[in-house]
């Protein structure tokens, strides 16, 4: 399979050539050169008795041909184990009530949906490093879960160093302290004196750079990495065949939504063929993304108006994977990506309400709304009273807006995307208790410190990265 650039500028390349980079040549994102695989009923039978490693080896088996598939079987078979995800049961669906469930993606090691995608991502890196004798100085941007995911994923890699970008003093103080008390000298940690966007705008800014880029070999883990984003595909399966019985049924899925990496994946699950009715877009108090699926209005934020709230995570006003949604819209026509995409950087929006593309985004199954700091406290306290079970501030985003789109007879189920423990003051605030800690995170905050703060300029990151790598 081939891959190609979204604003149509870059030649045809395999998957692990692009499994290496972030940005393509052109600054678009990569994509499936011919569209995504198409799966018939036969093919989902076969997939729904599968463990969770099986079904990630056939979902992914399609997009990869580059590396072998015993060794992808292998890479595949190290990552979804037990010892790492605290179960044998990978992404364990619980059901709330009838028609109404949780998929659990917050078992890893950082304990947060990105553990799904990142540990694969490590082993692959090492892999394809070890295999063409490179290092990869990897450059990316966090607003909270990504960053320790992937320092976790890539700690003591061969061949890898890690330069992590962060808004300084806007992550949970467990966030925080479990990127920043990494001691690992392939780890450096980057606090930005800004917002997320700005963290995202360097990494882009220095990915778009070409001389610098191939000059200190940058990659990128960030959700515009094609390799993560196809391994999220693997959980939609795996809670459509633990919500239903038969491959006749729909299912509907609700994602707290902040970059659009996560919900993407279900676009993709969906456009293979997987029976999902709605892809619920839930979006916190920076509601970039509900505004155009309401609106047709595609308008970023300055920093000045992205709001810090409890639910930090998707404290993003900037949502990259986005492109790859709308290049599908466009019907795969890069021209008019590029184009939309100048609007953003000349006037910081487009508008497709009048044009062609209007009328085709609701054929994706894409409905949205937001939640507010009162909501997801409201979403917490019932939670809890009616199920006996904590959630984390942005799974409580999912069920709040998931409760507007209940349809009957067709499940609904909520991504899980982090645990409690990471956001412990507002559960203070919600319930008067802390949440529970998994064994080894106890004291995480007091652990000693190793980052430093920077301002949110790209030439000071780029000498940051040159002083670093040898």
């Amino acid at each position: 399979m081939n891959y190609v650039s979204t604003r149509g500028g870059m030649r045809p390349a395999r998957f692990t050539e692009i499994l290496l980079e972030g940005l393509a040549p052109d600054g678009g994102l990569t994509v499936p050169a011919h569209g995504y695989p198409r799966l018939s009923p036969a093919d989902l039978s076969a997939m729904r008795d599968m463990n969770y490693a099986e079904l990630a080896f056939a979902i992914l088996s399609r997009y990869i041909d580059d590396i072998p598939h015993g060794d992808l079987k292998r890479l595949i078979d190290a990552t979804y184990t037990g010892r790492i995800f605290g179960s044998e049961d990978i992404a364990p669906l619980a059901e709330l009530e009838p028609g109404l469930a949780i998929l659990g993606l917050s078992n890893g090691p950082t304990l947060a949906f990105k553990d799904m995608a990142m540990q694969l991502l490590g082993n692959l890196f090492e892999h394809v490093l070890a295999r063409e004798g490179r290092e990869l100085n990897i450059l990316g941007a966090t607003s909270g879960d990504t960053g320790s995911a992937a320092e976790y994923a890539m700690r003591g890699k061969k061949g890898v160093r890690v330069f992590m970008l962060s808004p300084h003093g806007r992550m949970s103080p467990f966030q925080t302290a479990q990127m920043f008390s990494l001691q690992d000298p392939n780890i450096f940690n980057l606090a930005i004196d800004g917002v997320f966007d700005d963290c995202q705008d360097i990494v882009k800014a220095v990915s778009n750079d070409a001389d610098f880029k191939a000059r200190y070999r940058i990659g990128a883990v960030n959700s515009i990495n094609w390799a993560r984003v196809l391994a999220q595909v693997v959980y939609y399966f795996k809670g459509y065949f633990a919500a239903t019985r038969g491959n006749d049924e729909t299912v509907s899925f609700a994602v707290p939504s902040g970059n659009f990496g996560n919900i993407y994946a279900g676009h993709v699950a969906r456009m293979m063929g997987l029976p999902i009715r709605r892809l619920v877009l839930a979006t916190n108090e920076n509601n970039v993304l509900d505004e155009f699926f309401r609106t047709g209005v595609y308008r970023v934020r300055s920093g000045d108006e992205t709001r810090q709230t409890s639910s930090p995570s998707m404290d993003i006003s900037k949502a990259s994977n986005f492109e790859r949604f709308i290049f599908d819209l466009t019907g795969r026509d890069g021209a008019t990506v590029r184009e939309l995409w100048s609007a953003i950087d000349q006037h910081g929006r487009f508008d497709l309400n009048g044009t062609a593309l209007m009328p085709g985004v609701a054929q994706y199954g894409f409905v949205s709304g937001y939640s507010t700091h009162v909501d997801r406290i409201a979403t917490i306290r019932a939670i809890h009273a009616k199920y006996g079970r904590i959630v984390d501030t942005h799974t409580a985003d999912g069920l709040t807006v998931a409760m507007r789109y209940r349809e009957p007879g067709i499940p609904m189920v909520v991504l899980e995307t982090a645990l409690p423990a990471k956001f412990e003051d507002t559960i203070i605030e919600a319930l008067g208790i802390k949440p529970p800690r998994p064994p080894g995170f106890e004291g995480i905050e007091n652990l000693p410190r190793r980052f430093e703060v920077m301002p949110a300029s790209v030439e000071r990151v780029k000498a940051f990265v040159a002083g670093h790598v040898r």
